[in-house]
C-alpha cells in the first residue's frame, strides 16, 4: 500500500497567500465604495444647476408653463378673478419675480386669471338699493378695483314703489361687461305726500314707545325730565302732534319722557344723541349696548330718514353704546355719569 504524503507547510502557504489577496480587494471595495459616497455626497451639497425665472406675467397659462419647463422649473397655479374679461387664461402675478436666480426644480406659483365674476349686468330694477350696495361690496370685498360700483349721488322720483326701490338703472339688464362699470339708478321716494295717523304715545314706556316708533319711517326726538307728583318714571308723558293727528310722514315727532326713582347703584338713565345724515328716504338704523360684562344689548332698532336721532337708556356705568346705520357701524360711546340733572321741562 503506497502512502501519501501531505504537505502541511505548502498549503499554509497557500492559505495564507489567498486571505492576503482577498483582504486587499476587500479593503479596495471599501475604498471604491466610499469614493462613490463622497461623489455623491458632494453633489448632493452643490445641489441643482441655477437658472433664471423667466417672465410670464401676461402670458397665456399654456405658454408660461412651456417656459417654466424649459428652465426646469415647478409651476403650481392659483386661480382669481379679474376686472376684464379680456384677462381670462393670463397670468396675472409670479413668485418668485422674473430675473431672479433659483435652482432647477424650485416651485414658481402663479395667479392665473378665471376672467371676471360676471359677465353681464344683471337685473336690478325692482330690489332695493341697500341691499343691491351690499351685495356689491360682498362681491367685491377683496378686488383693489370692483368691477362694478354705484355712481352717486342717485337720482331719486317719486312713485307707488316703497322707497328705496330701483325704478331705472343704466347700463340696462344684460349689457355685456367688459371692465370696470359704474351703475346709474333712478331709486323711488315713495309717494308724494304720504301722511298718517299719528298713534297714541302717552302713558307708554320707553321701550313700547321705541317699539311703535320702529315702522313709521319718521323723525323723532326724545326729552327727559324728572318726574312729577303722581307719575310713573320712564313712561312717555306728553306727544307732538297729539294722538290722532294727521301728519305727513317726513314731519317730526316730539316726545316727553320721565326719569326713572328706582335707579341702583351703578346704573344710569341718559339720553343718547347723534346727528344721523340727511337720506331721501329712511333706512334702518340700529342702537346697541355692550355691557361692561361683554353682553351684547338690543336698545332699538328703526326705519330712520336722518337728524338727531335720541333715544333714551338705563344702563350700567362702562356699557358701550354703537351706533350703526344699514349694519355699519357710525358711531361708540361709553355711559357716563351725567354732567347735570335733567330739566323740569313741560
Amino acid at each position: 500500500m503506497k502512502l501519501i504524503h501531505f504537505d502541511f507547510d505548502a498549503m499554509e502557504s497557500y492559505v495564507a497567500n489567498h486571505l492576503r489577496l482577498f483582504i486587499s480587494m476587500a479593503a479596495g471595495l471599501l475604498v471604491f465604495v466610499g469614493i462613490v459616497a463622497l461623489s455623491v455626497f458632494f453633489v448632493a451639497v452643490r445641489g441643482a444647476e441655477e437658472t433664471m425665472v423667466p417672465e410670464v406675467r401676461g402670458k397665456e397659462l399654456t405658454d408660461a408653463l412651456l417656459e417654466l419647463q424649459v428652465k426646469e422649473l415647478d409651476p403650481r397655479i392659483r386661480l382669481r378673478y379679474s376686472q376684464s374679461s379680456y384677462d381670462k387664461g393670463l397670468v396675472l402675478e409670479q413668485d418668485p419675480r422674473a430675473g431672479a436666480i433659483v435652482k432647477a426644480g424650485r416651485r414658481v406659483w402663479l395667479v392665473v386669471s378665471q376672467g371676471v365674476i360676471i359677465d353681464r349686468v344683471e337685473n336690478y330694477i325692482g330690489r332695493n338699493i341697500d341691499e343691491v350696495r351690499m351685495d356689491l361690496q360682498t362681491m367685491f370685498a377683496s378686488s383693489p378695483q370692483p368691477l362694478l360700483s354705484l355712481r352717486e349721488p342717485f337720482m331719486y322720483q317719486h312713485s307707488a314703489e316703497a322707497p328705496g326701490v330701483i325704478l331705472r338703472q343704466n347700463p340696462e339688464p344684460g349689457r355685456e361687461i367688459s371692465g370696470a362699470t359704474a351703475l346709474e339708478f333712478v331709486v323711488s321716494l315713495g309717494p308724494e305726500n304720504v301722511t298718517v295717523v299719528m298713534p297714541g304715545f302717552t302713558g307708554l314706556s320707553v321701550s313700547a314707545s321705541l317699539e311703535q316708533l320702529r315702522q313709521m319711517g319718521m323723525n323723532f326726538v326724545f326729552t327727559v325730565r324728572d318726574p312729577r307728583e303722581g307719575e310713573k318714571g320712564e313712561t312717555v308723558t306728553a306727544q307732538d302732534p297729539g294722538e290722532g293727528t294727521r301728519v305727513r310722514q317726513d314731519g317730526l315727532i316730539r316726545l316727553t319722557v320721565t326719569s326713572p326713582s328706582d335707579l341702583e347703584e351703578g346704573e344710569i338713565f341718559g339720553l343718547f344723541t347723534y346727528p344721523v345724515p340727511k337720506n331721501p328716504y329712511p333706512l334702518p338704523v340700529r342702537l346697541d349696548a355692550i355691557l361692561p360684562s361683554g353682553e351684547e344689548r338690543r336698545i332699538v332698532t328703526v326705519e330712520y330718514p336722518g337728524g338727531d336721532f335720541t333715544v333714551p337708556y338705563r344702563l350700567p356705568l362702562g356699557t358701550t353704546l354703537v351706533l350703526s346705520m344699514i349694519n355699519r357701524e357710525m358711531h361708540r360711546e361709553t355711559v357716563r355719569p351725567p354732567r347735570e340733572p335733567f330739566p323740569d321741562q313741560l
